[in-house]
């Protein structure tokens, strides 16, 4: 589990990239589900072992891949807020909800094909968030 003496500058920089351009227009609440998601993956045999490597992994976080920037702007309330929630919880605690145990979430408005072979969980804010069978 990632904690205060785990968890690298680099991987709370990556957590919270991920956040910002998955969830900046979420409330706190699906922040921290989509920051949940990431650490769950880390936690699981299934993924990469470091918040990084989760991140990047096979474009699963279409951010990623999608030929834009992955420059935050800095200077921005959505950018402070998503290194707030990153610091929050690599270092303070684990967001406990619907994502305990969560590993896959998408956008209401799309329904990928991998969405039929998880369980969902339930719905927060403009993700629908779901776990293996």
């Amino acid at each position: 589990m990632l904690g205060p003496l785990h968890a690298k500058a680099d991987e709370l920089y990556c957590l919270a990239q991920n956040v910002y351009f998955e969830a900046r227009s979420e409330s706190l609440a699906g922040k921290y589900a989509v920051s949940d998601v990431v650490l769950n993956r880390v936690r699981s045999s299934r993924f990469p072992n470091t918040v990084c490597k989760v991140v990047h992994y096979k474009c699963h976080f279409s951010w990623y891949c999608d030929g834009k920037s992955d420059n935050p702007v800095a200077s921005s309330a959505a950018w402070k807020d998503s290194v707030k929630v990153a610091k929050n919880i690599l270092f303070q605690k684990k967001f406990l909800g619907i994502t305990e145990g969560a590993t896959h979430y998408h956008a209401t408005y799309v329904y990928p094909s991998w969405a039929s072979k998880l369980r969902p969980k339930g719905q927060i804010g403009n993700h629908i968030f779901y776990e293996e069978k």
